[in-house]
């Protein structure tokens, strides 16, 4: 498992390892029940404090993408399929909310917006 962290980013080293922890299972490359590195393995490999790597993992499973067995590790949950839809709605509604203010600076009307985001849902190409 590949997990990247940046000194220079902006967001703390918890959520680095939380978000790419949790893309990678939104994505399907880790499946229901594949163990994860334990907390003191993955914070060694990535030199960073136990402390960190706990956090990051609490947060997953506060959210629902991992489950933790006493004794035996970490793995990642069933997946609530409607936990993921919100997740993707989400992510959708930011997305749609950048593109009706570049719609509204640039003087496209709601009609114009709406009969492409209706091409692009069918796949026409522009």
């Amino acid at each position: 498992m590949n997990i990247f962290i940046s000194n220079v980013s902006d967001k703390p080293i918890y959520e680095q390892i939380y978000g790419q922890l949790k893309g990678l299972i939104m994505d399907g490359t880790l499946q229901e029940g594949d163990p994860l590195p334990s907390i003191r393995l993955l914070a060694k490999e990535l030199r960073i404090s136990v402390i960190t790597t706990k956090r990051a993992y609490s947060e997953l499973e506060r959210d629902g993408f991992i489950v933790t067995v006493a004794g035996k590790g970490s793995f990642v949950a069933a997946q609530n399929t409607q936990l993921i839809r919100e997740e993707s709605l989400r992510k959708i509604e930011e997305h749609f909310t950048q593109a009706a203010a570049l719609a509204r600076q640039s003087g496209v009307s709601e009609a114009e917006l709406l009969e492409l985001l209706s091409m692009l849902y069918e796949g026409e190409s522009l």
